[in-house]
């Protein structure tokens, strides 16, 4: 996933702010720099000090935040190390502990102390340290009258590698990483500590956690309780430690107070995490290909897949336990894109900074910036027809399971021990069916959207050799060793040219040397024409704006972004309150639709009477993204008031374009899941190590 998010990011690159000031609660802003936007913060009610969100002599807001996973926020909400974070955040953990015996997902899990909370192996929390600017260290030795970009990217990863192999000296877990900012302009080091032993404490069933399923998501009226709950454990000496039973609770210098009072319109929030990915400032080119190009045929393979995938798992209750991870991820940004493609065209982004970029191009005339747009264009232009051939190749050929699980094999004949756990953990959550429909589904589709003279010869070849693409599937999951665990388990070094040579390792290293050497070499050449073109630009746009508050893009490090609560019109006549209730989760109640099949005990507890206004979810105006996910929501005060998780749909494009009409982020209410823990989960004993108050 890594290489893949390397070539993702590289489209974005061209950077263009839309030439209008920021609009209300537009923004994700450094933490080290908030004290630049306090006075709008204390005008819009914020009670606390700079100091009190980021500070590296006291301890402050911050150090109750984490990265959690590799993609995911989460806080601590107690000083023995308890944490909250989203139930799509855990969801993979979860299922991992899953079995058709003891069905977590299904039934929730909840630990009634600690000696059962459940260790998770590969996840981790970081937590901030400290973020400075560090722009004269990673350029020093540069000099443009001399140096290529490719010197210069050199000169700076040395750089960097020298300062973060330093850092990372100062004690145990210590992870520190320099990131270019605002396209390279300006470069920060970020110092994390890295905690590894992390166990599940509770979540709920997936009827609360995912409720509503892939029909909810992105939309609101939302009733998911999305919270799983997990604990950090440090050595006897509170630093951080590789898992060992020894272990004890790590207790943090802050955790987050949790206020009981909730919310009311127009009450002050702010969200604190780790946004993953925008791209606010591309330019028109590019808008137009996400919006009318990429979006919808990603979109075109996503929807074949999660078909194929929720036929066999409405069949089957192990398929539906061994798919629920892969089909829920496959899901969310597939619909993202959805209302992002419908966001940029209501909102005519394309023309608007065709606009800006007429604009910025007369002002630019007999300056160092005049005709950096157009070759910025140019650019584009020859990256755009080998982007989408790569895109078809990561979102067609490289779904299809066993191919992958063939690659990873091969990578490590040299390790048993690595080829048993591959096969554990591939075979446990693998379907053949679903893999063998996904691979006629997906070339078929390869076959019909990529232009003949991006093709590889080998695909062309096996079409010729057996006329269709069912028919060459056949073949190929007739006799690839990969579908018996026995013969993967029997593999060593000696069977390298037998796996060479297995019909499902040769489709991966056929289609991984036609991107190499047909794909890549254009990707990479065009990033590096564009790369000094982006960093001018962005240079260009500041001085062509001086007035305006530029944010970088994010990047998944830490963020603040701050607004109100607030509710919505997305459409004429149709106005949205900003809370929802449990009422609202029995109207949706339906035992005949998985995802709306509540538990009977909530049914019960509603029959019961007292909480028809039990809060569950509520809109803000904070300005979100991927990776927001699990981030804490805080009142003017800094106590927890709510979890984020999603977006409405209508405000998806808010990656690209911020619409302040519509661009909600959506929480659930902290209430609604001390609710859960009290009620469903009769866990109610976490409670003693909480603290509450009342606003």
């Amino acid at each position: 996933m890594k290489g893949t998010r390397l070539l993702t990011i590289t489209l974005s690159l061209a950077l263009l702010p839309l030439g209008v000031t920021l609009r209300a609660d537009e923004g994700m802003w450094l933490p080290s720099l908030i004290s630049q936007r306090f006075p709008d913060m204390q005008s819009k009610g914020f009670k606390l000090t700079p100091e009190d969100i980021y500070s590296v002599n006291q301890a402050c807001l911050k150090d109750a935040v984490v990265l959690f996973g590799s993609g995911c926020t989460g806080e601590l909400v107690s000083n023995d190390g308890l944490l909250f974070t989203n139930h799509h955040c855990g969801y993979s953990y979860i299922q991992r502990h899953s079995s058709v015996e003891h069905d977590y997902l299904k039934d929730g899990f909840w630990a009634m102390k600690r000696s059962e909370e459940l260790p998770n192996k590969g996840l981790s929390v970081s937590f901030l340290d400290r973020m400075e600017d560090v722009t004269g260290v990673i350029l020093s030795g540069y000099d443009p009258s001399t140096m290529t970009e490719d010197q210069r990217d050199s000169l700076t990863r040395a750089n960097s590698r020298t300062l973060t192999a330093q850092v990372q000296k100062e004690g145990k877990g210590i992870r520190a990483s320099v990131e270019a900012l605002y396209y390279g302009n300006t470069y920060y080091l970020f110092v994390f500590r890295v905690f590894r032993d992390v166990r599940l404490v509770g979540a709920p069933p997936s009827s609360i956690g995912k409720f509503g399923g892939d029909t909810d998501n992105w939309m609101w009226p939302r009733h998911t309780g999305d919270f799983s709950i997990f604990r950090v454990y440090a050595g006897p000496d509170n630093e951080p430690a590789e898992y060992s039973e020894d272990n004890v609770p790590y207790h943090p210098r802050k955790f987050l107070r949790i206020c009981t009072s909730g919310v009311n319109v127009g009450d002050f929030t702010f969200v604190y995490g780790c946004p993953g990915s925008t791209t606010e400032y591309i330019t028109s080119p590019e808008v137009r290909y996400i919006a009318e190009v990429s979006d919808p045929q990603k979109i075109a393979l996503r929807t074949q897949r999660l078909d194929i995938q929720k036929k066999y798992m409405s069949q089957d209750q192990k398929v539906r336990i061994q798919y629920s991870s892969k089909n829920a991820s496959t899901a969310n940004a597939w619909k993202k894109w959805q209302g992002e493609a419908k966001g940029v065209a209501k909102m005519k982004t394309v023309q608007r900074k065709q606009d800006y970029e007429n604009r910025f191009n007369e002002w630019a005339k007999g300056t160092r910036y005049e005709g950096v747009v157009q070759k910025i264009a140019e650019a584009q232009a020859r990256r755009q027809p080998y982007y989408l051939a790569y895109e078809y190749y990561n979102e067609a050929v490289r779904t299809l399971e066993i191919v992958q699980f063939s690659a990873s094999v091969f990578s490590n004949l040299s390790s048993k021990s690595r080829i048993e756990d591959l096969s554990r953990s591939f075979y446990k959550d693998y379907c053949q069916s679903i893999d063998e429909e996904i691979f006629e589904a997906m070339l078929t589709s390869f076959d019909r959207n990529i232009p003949e003279e991006f093709k590889p010869a080998f695909f062309k070849e096996k079409l010729s050799e057996f006329g269709s693409v069912a028919a060459w599937r056949d073949d190929v999951y007739a006799r690839t060793l990969f579908k018996d665990p026995d013969k993967v388990l029997a593999l060593g070094e000696a069977d390298t040219d037998r796996v060479k040579a297995d019909p499902a390792y040769e489709i991966y290293s056929q289609f991984y040397n036609w991107y190499e050497q047909t794909l890549r070499p254009v990707i990479t050449e065009t990033t590096r024409d564009l790369r000094p073109l982006h960093r001018e630009y962005m240079q260009g746009q500041m001085d062509f704006e001086k007035g305006k508050a530029f944010y970088p893009d994010a990047n998944l490090t830490l963020r603040v972004a701050y607004g109100n609560v607030k509710g919505y019109s997305p459409a004429d006549g149709i106005t949205y309150k900003p809370v929802s209730t449990l009422k609202g989760i029995i109207e949706k109640d339906n035992p005949d639709i998985f995802d709306y099949n509540i538990p009977q005990t909530l049914r019960d507890i509603y029959a019961e009477g007292g909480h028809d206004d039990q809060p569950v979810c509520f809109l803000a105006t904070n300005h979100t993204t991927g990776g927001n996910s699990g981030s804490p929501v805080l009142n003017a005060y800094g106590d927890l008031i709510g979890i984020n998780f999603d977006r409405v749909w209508e405000g998806t494009m808010s990656d690209i374009v911020y619409d302040p009409d519509v661009c909600r982020n959506i929480s659930l209410d902290v209430r609604y899941l001390l609710f859960n823990i009290k009620y469903i989960g009769h866990a109610d004993y976490l409670f003693d190590e909480m603290e509450f108050v009342t606003r």
